[in-house]
């Protein structure tokens, strides 16, 4: 890879990854000029092992931007963009007029609230509601729609795994609100300046990686148990909780912002 890389001769190396891999790829491109960030990699650390929140109250996107001024970029200030093929194909169902998406799963278990806590989510909603997300949460899905089939509640519907992510970014983009964990649709919602509920379980807003809206105006509310001594664990999340009891998520109050 890295030999057809210098065949393109670039000018620069942008490396907003900065670990091993982009360090070795840097290594082997060593007369191209590169530009990173601070990944505030030891406040992190102190922040999870010690409770200790040295971090700037600063979303990484700024943060990227600003390791970049030396090349003349600047924050245009309209937040993200995110572009929908028009090539998407058909969704296998006609969206609701007016809805509530939710996005059930995440990268990590610890980062997405359980299948009870999305029930009472879902119990504050007054409008229709589509499930979202990927193959993984086929099963989590299945079992949330088992557990709310005796409760009368608005139309519930359920594309977990029957279409892809841009069909998914185009639900987000069509729905009146989003809950979600700490996703990438949230950040996609964000591009598209959708209110946001973010829950939050292991992982903190205070990492820097929240829903960005640059200078617009800020559609987003934050779900989160705050206080406990074990909170971050981690700063990407876990499979199941280090600690076994998963209070970060079993303890937010979903009736908070309905």
């Amino acid at each position: 890879m890295t030999s057809q890389l210098r065949q393109e001769q670039y000018d620069y190396i942008i490396d907003l990854h900065k670990n091993l891999r982009t360090f070795l790829v840097k290594l082997h491109l060593p007369f191209v000029k590169s530009y990173s960030f601070n990944k505030l990699n030891f406040e992190k650390w102190l922040l999870v092992n010690f409770k200790i929140n040295r971090l700037p109250k600063k979303h990484i996107v700024d943060r990227y931007l600003e390791g970049l001024k030396p090349l003349g970029i600047r924050n245009d200030g309209l937040g993200l963009d995110f572009f929908i093929p028009k090539e998407v194909a058909s969704l296998p169902i006609t969206l609701p007029t007016n809805y509530t998406a939710l996005v059930i799963g995440a990268g990590k278990n610890t980062k997405a609230p359980t299948i009870v806590k999305w029930q009472e989510l879902i119990n504050t909603i007054k409008q229709p509601i589509l499930l979202l997300g990927g193959p993984a949460e086929k099963e989590k899905a299945a079992k949330l729609i088992q557990l709310l089939s005796d409760i009368d509640k608005p139309d519930i519907i359920n594309l977990v795994g029957k279409i892809n992510l841009m069909q998914s970014a185009y639900c987000v983009q069509q729905a009146d609100t989003i809950i979600t964990g700490d996703t990438g649709l949230m950040h996609i919602a964000a591009a598209f300046h959708k209110p946001i509920i973010s829950v939050w379980g292991n992982t903190v807003p205070e990492f820097g990686m929240y829903p960005y809206y640059g200078d617009q105006v800020d559609m987003h509310k934050v779900l989160e148990v705050e206080g406990l001594a074990c909170r971050p664990c981690s700063k990407i999340g876990f499979d199941v909780c280090p600690q076994g009891h998963f209070r970060c998520m079993e303890e937010i109050d979903t009736t908070e912002f309905f």
